[in-house]
């Protein structure tokens, strides 16, 4: 049993100093994923990779909701999970009207603004995702660990207990499927 699985355990079972255990073991790990997926992100960008794993961990690790931890794997799906709702959170709030609604920030060296705002392809993305959960929910796992999480196909396939050949053609196909449903999502929309 690793030390993560064991600390979990432990928190899972009410030890108040587990969760101050884990964080240590598991912040550089999380914080670089972090760091990967917030690279992608449009410049401008103010959410940083420190305040996304905190955020993420405190969504974990909130005392009000009992977790049943499964190991290290489990924990780390649940993280790539956090991340992505936290981020698709943050998509919506910026759409809204008192939030500045469709205006975009743009850094003075931008000269011509994008074409697309980010967070508009995040929420289809994600409303993709929900569709492709409910066909193949494993499918839909690998796009969370790679895409939000940062994983790479063999670090994706370690957490999902799959081999790396399977991990790459799942992600070869759920990246053909998404990009399907999103196109069709954008052809449907005035």
């Amino acid at each position: 049993m690793s030390e993560v699985t064991r600390i979990l355990s432990a928190i899972d079972q009410g030890d108040p100093q587990a969760a101050e255990q884990l964080l240590p073991l598991v912040y550089d790990e999380l914080r670089k994923l972090a760091a990967e997926k917030l690279a992608h992100e449009q410049t401008g960008q103010t959410l940083q990779a420190t305040a996304l794993v905190h955020e993420a961990y405190l969504r974990l690790l909130d005392g009000k909701q009992t977790q049943d931890w499964d190991g290290r794997r489990h924990f780390f799906a649940a993280a790539a999970e956090a991340m992505r709702r936290i981020l698709i959170d943050r998509a919506r709030h910026k759409q809204t009207r008192k939030a500045g609604g469709g205006r975009r920030r743009l850094d003075l060296d931008d000269i011509e603004p994008t074409l697309e705002e980010n967070g508009d392809r995040l929420l289809a993305l994600d409303e993709a995702l929900q569709q492709l959960e409910a066909e193949d929910p494993r499918k839909a796992q690998l796009v969370k660990l790679r895409f939000f999480a940062g994983l790479t196909a063999e670090q994706a396939a370690v957490a999902l207990g799959i081999s790396t050949s399977t991990a790459e053609k799942d992600w070869a196909y759920a990246r053909s499927w998404l990009r399907v449903v999103i196109d069709r999502m954008s052809d449907h929309q005035p």
